[in-house]
C-alpha cells in the first residue's frame, strides 16, 4: 500500500515540470520588458503599475492560447489564477527594471 506522499509524487511528471519552468521564464522576461518600457516612457505611479497589469494579462492570455490551448487548468496548478498570478519575483523585477531604465533615460529631466 502506498502512502499519500508516494501517491502525490507519482503525479509529478518531469517533462511537465520542465515545460512549466519555461513558462515562468517567459513571464519573467515579460516583466523585465514591461519594466524597461515603463522606464523608457517615463511612466510614474499608477500608470506604470497599470502597464505591469496589462503586460501580465497579455502574457497570460498568450500562454493560455498558444501553450495551454484554452485549458490552463489542465497544465498549470490553479488554472487561471495560477496563470495570471505574476508572483513576487516578477513584480520585484518589474519595479527594479522600471526604476533602472527611468533613472538612465530621464536622469537630466
Amino acid at each position: 500500500m502506498s502512502t499519500p506522499a508516494e501517491t502525490a509524487a507519482q503525479l509529478i511528471y518531469i517533462p511537465n515540470v520542465q515545460y512549466n519552468s519555461s513558462l515562468t521564464s517567459v513571464k519573467f522576461l515579460a516583466a523585465c520588458f514591461a519594466g524597461a518600457v515603463a522606464g523608457i516612457l517615463g511612466l510614474q505611479n499608477w500608470s506604470g503599475f497599470a502597464l505591469f497589469l496589462a503586460s501580465t494579462l497579455l502574457t497570460s492570455l498568450c500562454i493560455n492560447v498558444v501553450n495551454c490551448h484554452g485549458h490552463p487548468a489542465k497544465f498549470i496548478p490553479g488554472g487561471w489564477t495560477g496563470l495570471v498570478n505574476p508572483g513576487q519575483d516578477n513584480a520585484s523585477t518589474f519595479i527594479l527594471v522600471w526604476t533602472l531604465f527611468y533613472g538612465i533615460v530621464h536622469v537630466y529631466d
